[in-house]
């Protein structure tokens, strides 16, 4: 039990310092592509535990706005998760990473990304539950093949790594929860999505970890190409429409 907790207490630790590198890495890399725009900072502190760091970036020379969050927050499970997630646990603690970037020229395609870990805990302050999630997908206003072929093969690679079940699986996932009923489409072009990542048979939870971490370096590698290739194609008002109504 005690080699347990040690490893529970490394990996929130760990998983919290990473997503904390990542949002430095991806700002960073983020700004260099623009050129003009500058995250703004905010912390937070949320009222029953924890916070986080909120960056925020608009009127950029390739990007529009964009945000990309940290969190690590605790304490007592509202009521309305408990609810949703049908639990009775008592003490929760989140950490996560969470982006959306929206381009000016509509031929850059909009992304949105999220990585975290979540845990649950009884009234004695034992952990009872815990588990990975994810994922990162594409939404282009006009559609070329080679970017998503790019995009969906950065994802492949790096899912792969871990075993070459999970990308297809991943994928699957991706897009069934972001089909749109009403419209009967797609979002975007997919990527992966996944939750719940907990110890089976193949995989421990840092294996899982290692995943999670993993599906997020694979983030800029697999979107700042495709900024980079279509950023200074010209455009005009007929494109800049129909991106807002896709938006």
């Amino acid at each position: 039990m005690a080699a347990l907790r040690e490893t529970i207490k490394m990996i929130k630790e760990e998983f919290t310092s990473y997503i904390r590198s990542l949002q430095d890495e991806i700002c960073s890399a983020l700004e260099e592509i623009d050129g003009k725009a500058k995250f703004v900072e905010d912390h937070w502190e949320r009222p029953g535990g924890g916070g986080g760091r909120s960056r925020v970036m608009e009127k950029g020379n390739v990007f529009e706005k964009g945000g990309v969050s940290t969190s690590t927050v605790h304490g007592e499970m509202p009521e309305a998760l408990k609810k949703n997630m049908k639990t009775e646990g008592k003490n929760f603690f989140a950490c996560g990473i969470s982006l959306v970037i929206h381009p000016g020229n509509p031929f850059v395609p909009t992304v949105h990304a999220n990585y975290r870990y979540f845990e649950m805990y009884d009234e004695a302050g034992e952990r009872i539950d815990g588990w990975f999630g994810g994922g990162t997908d594409l939404t282009p206003y006009y559609l070329f093949e080679e970017d998503a072929r790019h995009f969906h093969q950065t994802q492949k690679a790096a899912a792969d790594k871990h075993g070459e079940d999970l990308y297809p699986k991943y994928k699957e996932q991706c897009d069934k929860y972001f089909w749109n009923h009403h419209r009967n489409e797609a979002r975007g072009i997919g990527g992966t999505f996944f939750d719940y990542l907990k110890p089976d048979g193949q995989r421990n939870i840092e294996d899982w970890m290692a995943f999670d971490m993993e599906m997020g370096k694979s983030f800029l590698p697999g979107y700042l190409p495709i900024v980079e290739k279509r950023k200074d194609i010209p455009w005009n008002d007929e494109h800049r429409y129909w991106q807002e109504l896709r938006r």
